[in-house]
């Protein structure tokens, strides 16, 4: 354990926002982690509020505890990478790769599979979630950001909650909407009566805002391809709000119909088709497309044959 002793030189309205301006080395979330934890004092006395007041002549105590020793193991897993540099790297997730550890899946997870590729990210982001910036379901396909360093970690969960970030999907439904394009604005939870699902809950009720935007891109009988884009990041969010479209994602096992479109699918057809952001250090941006995988775009000309559809 290390500890910071320093002299506040001026009033601050936040503890916070006063200890991230004098150590840059630490992100603000993890200023706030160690506030909320107990490790600062404010003139030998413990402070657990990152919005507390500083005075001129107040003497700030910070304990960094050492990093907990990573449990999770690396493995050789093979990564499609889309964009790479000494901050962050982008991957294509192929279906049935679960992201982080968790219970019934300890090992052979994208964190598993990034920690034989990038060994250096225990710390940034958390112990069992190391660089994981935002998530992709087990059985959705895509482009997905991992944080190479606590600055890159910092700054881009700021752009997912300033929604700059931007973030757009394909995924192809069941049945045919009436409109051409539209939003589902419906606040997301957990299920009351099942736990291990999400679904349509009250704001209070516990729900949290979710908004969804999509656009149609292919009409093929009976189903359709829709762009997705998120403005906001629940839980199954794209799979729930679909499904209170009444036209859930093809192949959806939890919230679909159950029905056989007569192609086997490794997981319900939802790929995270694009990824937008900005760089964390040069604050160009970046761009990312990640190809859809074979078991989607095969469904597709299948679905296009059925419908009298060429693509040529």
């Amino acid at each position: 354990m290390s500890v910071i002793y320093i002299s506040v030189t001026e009033n601050s309205d936040r503890l916070d926002r006063y200890l991230s301006q004098e150590l840059s080395e630490l992100s603000r979330s993890r200023i706030q982690q160690l506030i909320e934890q107990g490790h600062v004092q404010i003139n030998a006395q413990v402070c657990i509020s990152k919005k507390i007041h500083l005075k001129t002549g107040d003497r700030i105590t910070l304990e960094i505890p050492a990093i907990q020793p990573l449990q999770i193991q690396a493995a050789d897993i093979p990564l499609d990478i889309l964009y790479e540099d000494d901050e962050l790297i982008i991957l294509n997730k192929p279906a049935g790769l679960v992201v982080h550890p968790a219970p019934g899946h300890p090992d052979g997870t994208l964190v598993n599979a990034i920690l034989a590729h990038c060994p250096n990210l225990p710390g940034i982001g958390g112990v069992q979630r190391p660089g994981i910036v935002h998530r992709l379901d087990k059985d959705t396909t895509g482009a997905i950001a991992i944080a190479k360093t606590d600055l890159a970690y910092q700054h881009l969960q700021a752009q997912l909650q300033a929604k700059t970030a931007r973030r757009e999907y394909l995924g192809l439904v069941y049945g045919v909407p009436k409109t051409e394009t539209g939003s589902i604005d419906l606040p997301i939870g957990r299920n009351p009566q099942d736990r291990k699902k999400m679904a349509i809950v009250s704001v209070e009720d516990g729900g949290r805002t979710a908004v969804t935007h999509w656009q149609v891109q292919e009409r093929l009988a009976n189903y359709t391809l829709i762009h997705f884009q998120l403005e906001t990041g629940r839980t199954h969010q794209i799979r729930v709000h679909s499904a209170k479209m009444g036209h859930p994602i093809v192949g959806d096992p939890v919230y679909g119909s159950g029905r056989s479109v007569g192609v086997n699918l490794p997981g319900q057809a939802l790929h995270a088709w694009k990824l937008q952001l900005q760089h964390p250090l040069s604050g160009n941006l970046v761009q990312v497309t990640a190809p859809p995988p074979p078991s989607f775009t095969t469904l597709l000309e299948v679905l296009r044959r059925r419908s009298g559809i060429s693509r040529r």
